[in-house]
């Protein structure tokens, strides 16, 4: 899929694994519920093997792959620079990104283990997930490609590449690229363990000029350390002209220009979180670059978003392309 791209996006490559479990399970095996902990190998063969006789699905992951098969999913043109090992589960990985319309860097593949995030899906539809970077811990600036970046509308960094210092380099250089071709620069925090582990990181990458930075409220107020989300957003405003805050069930908040815009969500049944924040992301940065309006972009990401927590699994499996105007409609 040649360039112009809408998207260019970054981040650690990652075969989702995804596992019905009780909330017990991850109490008798030590694991934090709700958040993602990077484990070593060991740590994480040791887990597989403790959930061998469960059944499980996988889809390439990782946060911004998701959100480059979220935007692929409204007929949006995506390129995902990432790092996956040669050996089986890079071989699966590339051909379900490819499957998925995502354009990658296919080339880029070395002798080593392609990383894997074991997703934990509790009866609450809370995500819990474990995670072996493997091979992408090494993705550096050697892997952004500057000419794909100036064929971009945006360039999407994903905030768990932050905490690698390959991951962070490489955001920095992909977001240099990115200013010297006047190529939007987006952002997600991606979880609170990113914030508070990786605060200077992201202080950093934001001080460096981001136009749209996206977050949950928890996200949000550990970033600005502060205790509710009006506060939060409040002080977002001071730190970058544009961002979507998701407010779970209760929609998003998006800031722009000094305004605030609430947008109502869509009211499902609760199956699987796992995936909806990235989903809302591939939405809004499709309506962005499609023209739509700030509180129509918000629209369909919520509308995404809600249809990903209703089902098993991080995405969408069907196209949206035919919703479009219906969802704007509502």
């Amino acid at each position: 899929m040649p360039g112009p791209y809408d998207v260019y996006g970054i981040g650690n490559a990652l075969v989702d694994i995804q596992y019905r479990v009780d909330p017990e399970y991850l109490d008798r095996m030590q694991i934090e519920k709700g958040v993602m902990t990077l484990v070593g190998e060991e740590r994480q063969k040791e887990l597989m093997d403790s959930l061998r006789d469960v059944p499980s699905e996988r889809a390439s992951g990782g946060s911004a792959a998701n959100t480059m098969i979220g935007l692929a999913n409204f007929g949006g043109r995506g390129y995902y620079a990432c790092k996956v090992g040669k050996d089986e589960y890079g071989d699966f990985y590339l051909k379900d990104l490819e499957a998925a319309d995502v354009a990658a860097n296919l080339s880029n593949r070395e002798a080593g283990v392609t990383g894997k995030c074991l997703v934990f899906i509790t009866p609450d539809a809370d995500r819990t997930m474990n995670t072996f970077l493997g091979i992408t811990s090494t993705f550096g600036p050697g892997q952004v490609e500057e000419e794909v970046v100036r064929q971009s509308a945006y360039l999407y960094i994903e905030g768990y590449l932050l905490s690698s210092e390959t991951g962070f380099q490489a955001a920095l250089a992909a977001q240099s690229y990115a200013r010297a071709h006047g190529t939007q620069v987006a952002i997600t925090l991606s979880d609170p363990f990113i914030v508070h582990v990786f605060k200077d990181q992201v202080r950093e990458i934001l001080d460096r000029g981001v136009d749209l930075l996206f977050c949950n409220e928890a996200e949000a107020q550990a970033y600005t350390e502060t205790s509710n989300t009006a506060d939060a957003c409040d002080a977002l405003a001071g730190v970058v002209g544009r961002f979507a805050v998701t407010c779970g069930p209760d929609g998003a908040v998006v800031g722009e220009g000094g305004r605030r815009l609430k947008v109502p969500g869509f009211r499902v049944e609760a199956v699987d979180t796992n995936g909806a924040g990235d989903s809302f992301a591939g939405a809004f940065l499709f309506g962005m670059t499609r023209g739509y309006d700030a509180a129509q972009a918000a629209k369909l990401a919520t509308y995404t978003s809600s249809r990903v927590v209703a089902k098993y699994g991080p995405r969408l499996d069907g196209s949206l392309k035919e919703e479009v105007n219906r969802v704007l409609a509502l």
